[in-house]
């Protein structure tokens, strides 16, 4: 995607052939900044304070991990060492085991001499599937959102509510939940994208409403509690999130709030779709609302907020009282019966097992 007109992926390998570079999300929409994962420990960093996120982004930050661990020690002990470290960064997202198991079953069995040269081509593949993928959401989702169009004057815009941000900063580029956006806006279809702030960290507020501004698609930042009352009054279509994890029921595991909005898309008769790729799907868990693991993260996510003053410094206070405890869930579930289809690279979807398993039968058969 772009970033001041220039095309830009969310992760690279830098020009000396070995270190990884990737955009700091942290210091983002006030500041555009990359940095460079040298060693294990910067990739693991990167994922754990979430300099990278989401789902996709996150499997290929951990597969150029393990890149940077063999580089360093092509050994078996380092290369379980690797795998650890990175698979407890991050719990709920699921594409980060799979990428692991994806560049363990690369390396494993190949001599140490080989080992670093197999596992950076295996890291540029996982990258380059992403954005094949993302590509093709974004295709299927085009679809959907040229049949609301046709149902509208030609003035009329159609109106996208997303939550968090599921866009090309979430995966290596493209997006997921904010492709189809981005196919329909190149397509010259008329739409504007209702932006959930996402409390605590502001991914909508922050990221999602910076990148939809580098592209030009028209946008408006809403605060977490407005979307249901924007259903009610007809000024949403359709309803486009992201996830970390899909459950093999069709459960949708997605930043804290997507439930609630799901529940209000539902009372409203308004769309609710979830964009992802097959990685994100889990068909070792059988239902997602008992059994994903929701991360918790620390109170001060909720206790503390950053921003730009008016002579433009980047400043953090604190907005709740001292002593007040906090609560920090990550994540929730948004059951199968509230979701309208999954759009994947192969379609979309109905949320249902028998579905899920039919789409990528490669997928549900290894979980057996």
């Amino acid at each position: 995607m772009k970033v001041a007109g220039k095309h830009t992926r969310s992760i690279w390998v830098e020009a000396d052939g070995v270190t990884v570079g990737v955009i700091d999300q942290t210091v983002l929409p006030h500041r555009f900044a990359t940095i460079r994962l040298e060693t294990l420990d910067d990739a693991a960093r990167a994922i754990v304070s979430m300099q990278v996120r989401g789902a996709p982004l996150i499997g290929a930050t951990a597969a150029y991990g393990i890149c940077l661990a063999l580089r360093a020690d092509a050994s078996d002990e380092s290369l379980e060492r690797a795998y650890a470290v990175l698979r407890a960064t991050r719990p709920t997202a699921i594409n980060l085991k799979w990428a692991l198991d994806e560049m363990m079953a690369a390396v494993r069995n190949r001599p140490r001499e080989e080992r670093v040269a197999a596992a950076y081509r295996r890291a540029a593949e996982i990258c380059d599937e992403d954005v094949a993928i993302n590509q093709a959401i974004g295709g299927h989702g085009l679809a959907l959102i040229e049949k609301i169009a046709v149902t509208k004057n030609p003035r009329e815009r159609v109106n996208v509510l997303t939550h968090c941000n599921a866009g090309w900063l979430a995966t290596v580029d493209v997006g997921t939940a904010l492709a189809p956006v981005y196919a329909a806006h190149d397509a010259g279809i008329p739409l504007h994208v209702w932006v959930d702030e996402t409390r605590p960290r502001n991914q909508g507020a922050s990221l999602t409403a910076w990148e939809l501004g580098q592209h030009g698609v028209p946008h408006t930042v809403i605060p977490d509690n407005t979307g249901g009352h924007l259903m009610q009054h007809g000024e949403v279509d359709i309803a486009i999130v992201g996830t970390d994890r899909v459950a093999a029921n069709g459960d949708v595991a997605n930043k804290i709030g997507t439930y609630l909005k799901a529940l209000a898309a539902k009372d409203n008769n308004v769309p609710f779709y979830v964009a992802l790729p097959s990685p994100t799907i889990d068909f070792t868990v059988k239902d997602g609302v008992a059994d994903i693991p929701i991360e918790q993260r620390s109170g001060d996510e909720v206790a503390t907020m950053s921003g730009k003053t008016s002579d433009s410094r980047i400043e953090t206070v604190r907005i709740v009282p001292d002593g007040s405890a906090v609560a920090n869930y990550g994540f929730d579930v948004t059951p199968a019966r509230l979701v309208t289809g999954l759009i994947t690279e192969r379609g979309v979807v109905a949320p249902s097992r028998e579905a899920l398993a039919k789409a990528f039968p490669e997928r549900s058969d290894a979980a057996e």
